[in-house]
């Protein structure tokens, strides 16, 4: 199974911290070089990074990466990584030939959250996100998340950082099929920016966005300094083997 991580963006509220977002260490390990022990962890066997603001010292990382954790690497571009990240999905999908692990750079995951990412697929849907149902869970800051409604059955109503009425928060992990780009296209085709929200709602309106509840399992999106902080306390303890060394 394939994975694509989304590691275009500046990052300017960790820009204090660190020129370049998936660069930033945590006690030591840069966020990119995490989420890619975690997903080989849960059982990826290549991965995609998707690159943009400073490529040139995120791809010559992963060249180095690559022979460390022994598994095949791919950047590839985004040709203007200043817009919504769902254009990034759609690039990093390109290198992708069927259904593919989609992570965010500047989330950390247990590995039990991508592994059962990777056993939820199903001909009912084109794509599963990873929920978090404690939505004043501490770690989450609600001023940045992604909220998510879901109906009776787990499929998503509603997805959006602006929706008035949610019962879970994204993870930022997905089980996506070649489906999600064809979405996202057609919401940039119909007006919308090219969030990778407006993709999920697309599919969403058509019954085709499932989840996956992460129960008790440890996730954090570190994008601020705050969260970092909290990140290189709690890390170690949560996702151990991400700090192991090669």
């Amino acid at each position: 199974m394939d994975a694509v991580i989304i590691a275009a963006g500046y990052g300017s509220r960790l820009a204090s911290l660190s020129p370049s977002k998936p660069l930033t260490p945590v006690c030591g390990v840069p966020l990119i070089e995490i989420g890619i022990r975690q997903a080989v962890s849960a059982g990826v066997t290549r991965v995609v990074v998707v690159t943009g603001h400073r490529a040139d010292e995120v791809e010559a990382f992963l060249t180095q990466l690559a022979l460390r954790v022994d598994i095949a690497i791919e950047p590839i571009r985004v040709e203007d990584w200043s817009k919504p990240n769902g254009h990034s999905v759609i690039a990093g999908a390109s290198g992708c030939t069927g259904d593919y692990l989609l992570m965010m750079a500047d989330h950390m995951f247990d590995s039990s959250i991508l592994s059962a990412l990777l056993a939820a697929g199903s001909e009912t849907r084109d794509v599963t996100l990873a929920i978090d149902r404690w939505t004043d869970n501490p770690l989450v800051d609600p001023d940045d998340a992604t909220w998510v409604q879901t109906d009776a059955g787990g499929f998503i109503t509603a997805i959006g950082k602006s929706i008035t009425t949610w019962n879970a928060v994204d993870c930022g992990a997905f089980l996506a099929t070649p489906r999600l780009a064809e979405a996202l296209a057609a919401a940039i085709a119909a007006g919308k920016s090219g969030s990778l929200s407006d993709g999920m709602q697309w599919l969403a309106d058509r019954g085709r966005a499932a989840t996956c509840e992460i129960g008790g399992a440890w996730w954090m999106d570190v994008d601020d300094p705050r969260a970092h902080a909290l990140a290189e306390e709690l890390a170690p303890q949560r996702i151990a083997s991400a700090f192991a060394p090669s």
